[in-house]
């Protein structure tokens, strides 16, 4: 039995009928081509079969204020198989996780649930797994899932993701002392932390607030169709792009890969917006993790944000991608004279208002961000279950009230693998999204490959 972190508490408050608060994954695979036609059929049946123990995060359960672990542990209630209804296509498959993705997770049991999906036109099928965010969050989720996957196309009898021990569980497993060392430790860090926290925020009163026109203060987002109350009904949409695609824009613009990633974000939801007659005339403002973490640990939460002035009130790309890279070169440069504690504690501090505003709806009307957009590196080598190559791995994340539109990201081999999770009530057609960021490539694309005066303005 071990207790609830605060921000465990904070992730499990939030949860509401209309706000579930978990985090998922979409690994679709391709069969191998000598497979027999058992193939999917046998997976499942070794896996129901397996005698391997879950481990922590998996086999914890609520108990009041802790984390205990769970006695009657019942695979069956959350490892289910499920076949498409023919055609087996990608709209269909989407279409079931959205579903599976409005619908909240018993508290009775651990929090998480896994799907093998088959019937996927291709001869593919997928893995849909998701878990509440309070036991992890969602790139880390997603890491633990590829811990059950191997880099050799051969291996056989792959250990099923509940049952992988990385670093937190071998940490949950510790003795109470040395947890308690690792905590204490920790609050020490953190007091250690606030001469210089308090240095930084006088800097930003002083400087940054009053004569920085690239500094993002809280509360400028503007008010926008993004920033409704949320329903319990989501919508989630996938898609992948070429890295190369991207790595060449960024080159020849002498910009960052993020740079570029959140300038055609920038682009895509302009014309969506446009589309919607729903443009603001202030710029909409990006909320942009960024992990602090220092090791290889898979516990949640240890990230601060960046928040991006997206510059969605221009017509012109290049503007758009000079007022996104200065504002987050500027947060980013404050970062660099904090370590990981400085930088928490500035967070909460600079934040903490926003966050408070987003769990209370205190101030419907008023926000930090207009939406969350998440890029995060990912396997660059090809993986594999049982001899099934995994082909795309798309990430699935929250809304809440007054956010109604999530962008996360991630990277698999050559490909950038985009996953949109939104409030379908609230975002009409928000599939259309993908259209307009392969639209917003191409736009970049074009101002690359020919002779562009403007191009030296970026660099």
């Amino acid at each position: 039995m071990r207790p609830l972190h605060p921000i465990d508490f904070i992730f499990l408050n939030l949860e509401k009928r209309q706000q579930p608060m978990h985090v998922g994954g979409l690994f679709l695979f391709t069969i191998p081509e000598n497979a027999p036609a058992s193939f999917i059929q046998d997976l499942v049946t070794d896996i129901r079969n397996s005698k391997c123990i879950p481990i922590p995060p998996f086999n914890n359960r609520l108990n009041g204020f802790f984390w205990d672990e769970d006695e009657e542990f019942d695979l069956d209630h959350h490892f289910r198989h499920i076949a498409l209804p023919q055609p087996g296509r990608i709209r269909e498959l989407l279409t079931y996780i959205s579903q599976e993705h409005s619908t909240l997770i018993d508290r009775a049991k651990p929090l998480w649930t896994c799907h093998i999906i088959e019937g996927i036109e291709g001869n593919r099928f997928a893995m849909y797994f998701k878990i509440h965010h309070a036991m992890v969050d969602g790139i880390a989720g997603m890491r633990l899932v590829e811990k059950s996957l191997s880099d050799d196309p051969n291996a056989k009898s792959i250990v099923p993701p509940w049952c992988v021990e990385g670093p937190r569980s071998k940490r949950l497993k510790q003795p109470k002392v040395s947890r308690i060392k690792s905590l204490l430790d920790g609050l020490k860090g953190q007091l250690d932390s606030t001469p210089r926290v308090f240095y930084e925020l006088s800097q930003t009163i002083m400087k940054d607030m009053g004569r920085n026109p690239d500094y993002v203060s809280s509360f400028q987002a503007p008010s926008s169709i993004l920033n409704q109350r949320v329903s319990s009904s989501r919508r989630f949409a996938a898609q992948s792009f070429d890295f190369s695609r991207l790595s060449h824009i960024a080159k020849e613009l002498n910009v960052t890969i993020n740079d570029i990633v959140l300038a055609i974000c920038s682009g895509a939801l302009r014309e969506y917006l446009i589309s919607q007659n729903a443009l603001p005339k202030k710029p909409l403002i990006a909320m942009v993790p960024a992990s602090v973490r220092t090791d290889d640990s898979e516990i949640s939460n240890r990230i601060t944000m960046i928040l991006a002035n997206l510059g969605t009130n221009k017509e012109d790309p290049l503007e758009r991608l000079q007022i996104v890279r200065r504002s987050v070169l500027n947060a980013k440069e404050r970062f660099k004279r904090m370590n990981a504690n400085q930088i928490l504690n500035y967070s909460a501090f600079v934040y903490g208002a926003a966050g408070l505003n987003i769990a209370s709806g205190l101030m419907p009307k008023r926000q930090a961000f207009n939406l969350v957009i998440s890029n995060v590196p990912g396997p660059r080598e090809p993986l594999y279950w049982n001899g099934a190559r995994l082909d795309a791995l798309y990430p699935a994340s929250i809304v809440l009230d007054g956010q109604a539109l999530n962008i996360t990201m991630t990277s698999y081999l050559d490909k950038l693998e985009v996953g949109l999770t939104a409030c379908r009530n609230a975002l009409p057609k928000m599939q259309n999204l993908l259209t307009h960021l392969e639209e917003e490539i191409q736009r970049f694309e074009e101002i690359v490959n020919k002779d562009n005066p403007k191009l030296k303005a970026v660099s």
